[in-house]
């Protein structure tokens, strides 16, 4: 490889929110990567930093065309540059969306179990959180397609909130799925809006289809909202970028987007993304495989020292969702103990929704040393658990 995905780096006592824990924790719970970020990026903020003034800046179109670069190059698309509108994150452009694009008292679809701040940003918002939960069988989701149509076809449901691919179950949509909640969004009048921020994340062979590129259909009555921060692990740069091929919702949007103030870059937010998007390939490649390792290391070692949890064999994302009904049917209560015992943090499910009270979420994307300290507390952890 030529990129280092073993460095131990010490991210203790550096304002990071995930290790903002006791020294003797380890936490593998919050989507944040314990990898340095590719070169490139970081060479293009000491240059920016470098030139010592930190104005209000515009967005250039060098940053839409990079957008535009990446998604041709790596998922087989190419959004026109017109589409996009820059915003500074996709949970308050999903906020801001979920303002303009249905009415207070209105149903917002999602599929349970599904990342919790979905809820926030409807429920906050003063609309209703309505689950078509996913159907959970033989250790593989998948979508109750009569369920979905029902719930879409309520006179309330007015939006629906797609994760493409699916945090936290790890999946990725197939064209087809994503085609027949196109044409069901078609029929009873519901907009969808697709956050696809771990779609750069999958596991070779298993790439995943941009939502609006599986038909005309789909993307005239879509948002999607893209970003580099989960792929590179710069959240904190706060930039992302909202996809909208249909013009009138496309000016709906941006009224949002210039009420709420979301359009306003940082000073390192748009020479740090278009950096990863233009020199970031070959780092974003090294790391899949990295992760698919540390996915595989993950799942061998539960299937020999802990055969009474189950890993559901999710394709994306760095985060994996273990069934552990055979040992509790409350995992805040298993995750509280393992915490105290070990010092693992870990994510209990019930956040999620849906089926979530049975499953944690574990966070891989780590050196491989940290993650088998990880598998030893879990070991630990989840032995001492069935003892007390």
């Amino acid at each position: 490889m030529q990129y280092d995905f073993s460095e131990m780096i010490d991210r203790r006592h550096t304002d990071s929110v995930k290790w903002d824990v006791q020294d003797n924790e380890l936490p593998m719970w919050v989507a944040d990567m314990d990898f340095r970020t590719a070169p490139g990026i970081i060479s293009a903020i000491k240059q920016k930093a470098d030139g010592g003034i930190f104005g209000y800046e515009e967005v250039p179109a060098a940053y839409f065309e990079a957008v535009q670069h990446w998604y041709a190059t790596e998922h087989n698309w190419t959004p026109h540059t017109d589409w996009m509108r820059f915003v500074t994150g996709v949970v308050p452009a999903l906020s801001s969306a979920v303002r303009r694009l249905s009415h207070v008292g209105d149903n917002v679809l999602v599929q349970a179990p599904v990342y919790n701040i979905f809820y926030n940003s409807i429920v906050n918002n003063g609309r209703h959180a309505l689950s078509s939960d996913l159907q959970f069988h033989a250790g593989a989701y998948a979508i109750d397609w009569d369920d979905l149509a029902t719930k879409m076809a309520e006179p309330l449901t007015t939006m629906m909130i797609l994760c493409n691919p699916h945090n936290p179950v790890g999946k990725v949509w197939t064209s087809a799925d994503l085609q027949h909640i196109a044409e069901l969004a078609a029929t009873h009048h519901v907009t969808v809006f697709s956050d696809e921020i771990h779609g750069d994340i999958t596991d070779a062979g298993h790439g995943y289809t941009p939502f609006a590129a599986v038909s005309d259909l789909a993307a005239n009555l879509s948002v999607t909202a893209v970003s580099p921060s989960k792929t590179f692990n710069v959240a904190a740069l706060h930039a992302a970028t909202l996809i909208i091929p249909n013009e009138n919702l496309r000016n709906q949007v941006d009224r949002g987007i210039n009420t709420d103030e979301l359009a306003e870059p940082n000073a390192f937010a748009i020479p740090g993304s278009i950096a990863a998007y233009t020199t970031g390939s070959q780092w974003a490649h090294e790391l899949n495989a990295t992760i698919t390792a540390n996915k595989q290391t993950l799942t061998t070692f539960v299937q020999q020292q802990l055969p009474e949890l189950h890993v559901i064999a999710g394709h994306a994302t760095y985060l994996v969702w273990i069934d552990c009904r055979d040992v509790t049917h409350d995992t805040q209560a298993l995750c509280s103990a393992i915490r105290q015992t070990t010092g693992l943090f870990i994510s209990a499910g019930a956040v999620y929704g849906g089926d979530g009270h049975d499953f944690v979420r574990i966070n891989v994307a780590c050196p491989p040393a940290r993650l088998q300290d990880g598998l030893n507390r879990l070991a630990a952890g989840i032995h001492q658990f069935e003892q007390a």
